[in-house]
C-alpha cells in the first residue's frame, strides 16, 4: 500500500485540501458506505502545483465496490490543472505514429457503425479525430482546454471548449469516444447520461481507461509500483465487471473488449446505446 510522503506539513496539507470537494456518497451507487483503502503521493505528477493536495485518499464503496478519491477538484483548482498541457496532449503530437495506433481503434468501431458524426470528448492531441476523418466520419471535438480547442479548430475540425454534460446537440452523433476520460469526471454517471443523450439511436460509445480488476493491476500493487494511485487527474478506478454493470445501468450494452496498447493496464470497450 502506498503511504503519505515523508516530511509532509500537516498545516499545508489542510490548506491544500480546500482544493477538493468531498464526496458525501459513492459517485456511482450513491451509497454512504465507503472506507479509505489507499493513501498516495501525487506531488511528483508533472501537472502538480502546490494548490493541490499532495496526498490522494482512495475510497472503496462497501455496497457496489467502486473505488474513487475522497473528493473532486473545485473549479478554481481544476483551472490551475488545465492551465498546463502535457506534451502528448498537444494537438498534432506524433501525428504519424498516432495515426497507425488509432486506426486500429477506428477499424474496430467501424465494424459497428460505418459513418456519421464522431464526437471525441477530451480529444487531447486530436489523433483519434484525424484518423476517424480518414475513414469517412465527420469529426467533432470537445475539450476543457481552450488552447487545445483553438488548435483543433485551426486544424480544420469542429471544436468546442465545453463540459460534455452541458453540450446541447441531442441525437446528433453516431459515435462518441471517451478515451481515458470517464475516470477524470467527478460524476461519471452524468457523463454517461450526456453521451446517451447525444448519441443517435443505436449509436456507439467507445471507452478506454485503466483496468483495476486484472492480474497486472494486482501485480503492480504487490510491487508497490502502480502509477495510477498517484494519478493527479483521476477520480476513479474502474474494473471491467463494475464498468459493465455501470454501462448497462446507463443504457448501454457492451459489445467488444480488448486490451489497450496506448497505456499500461489499459482496457478498451465498445458499447451500443440500447435504451
Amino acid at each position: 500500500m502506498l503511504s503519505r510522503r515523508a516530511g509532509a506539513d500537516p498545516e499545508a496539507d489542510d490548506a491544500a485540501m480546500q482544493a477538493r470537494i468531498a464526496y458525501d456518497t459513492c459517485p456511482l451507487c450513491r451509497s454512504d458506505n465507503f472506507t479509505k483503502i489507499v493513501d498516495a503521493d501525487c506531488s511528483q505528477h508533472p501537472l502538480y502545483q502546490p494548490v493541490i493536495p499532495p496526498v490522494m485518499h482512495w475510497m472503496a464503496c462497501g455496497d457496489c465496490g467502486h473505488v474513487f478519491t475522497d473528493g473532486y477538484f473545485t473549479d478554481e483548482a481544476a483551472a490551475v490543472i488545465f492551465s498546463r498541457v502535457m506534451e502528448y496532449q498537444a494537438v498534432g503530437w506524433e501525428m504519424e505514429k498516432q495515426r497507425a495506433i488509432f486506426s486500429r481503434i477506428v477499424e474496430r468501431v467501424s465494424r459497428h457503425v460505418a459513418d456519421g458524426v464522431w464526437l471525441d470528448i477530451g480529444f487531447g492531441n486530436g489523433s483519434l479525430l484525424f484518423t476517424a476523418a480518414e475513414y469517412g466520419f465527420t469529426p467533432v471535438g470537445a475539450d476543457l482546454r481552450q488552447d487545445n480547442t483553438q488548435a483543433l479548430i485551426h486544424a480544420g475540425i469542429e471544436g468546442h471548449c465545453i463540459d460534455i454534460t452541458k453540450f446541447d446537440q441531442q441525437g446528433r452523433f453516431s459515435v462518441i469516444s471517451m478515451a481515458d476520460v470517464l475516470e477524470h469526471m467527478p460524476f461519471p454517471r452524468e457523463g454517461l447520461a450526456a453521451a446517451h443523450r447525444l448519441l443517435n439511436d443505436d449509436g456507439i460509445l467507445f471507452l478506454s481507461m485503466p483496468n483495476a480488476d486484472c492480474p497486472l493491476w494486482r501485480n503492480l500493487n504487490a510491487r508497490n509500483a502502480n502509477p495510477y494511485w498517484g494519478e493527479l487527474e483521476h477520480f476513479h478506478n474502474f474494473g471491467r465487471p463494475r464498468l459493465y454493470r455501470f454501462l448497462e445501468e446507463s443504457g448501454f450494452r457492451p459489445v467488444h473488449y480488448t486490451i489497450s496498447e496506448r497505456y499500461r493496464v489499459g482496457m478498451e470497450i465498445i458499447a451500443r446505446r440500447v435504451a
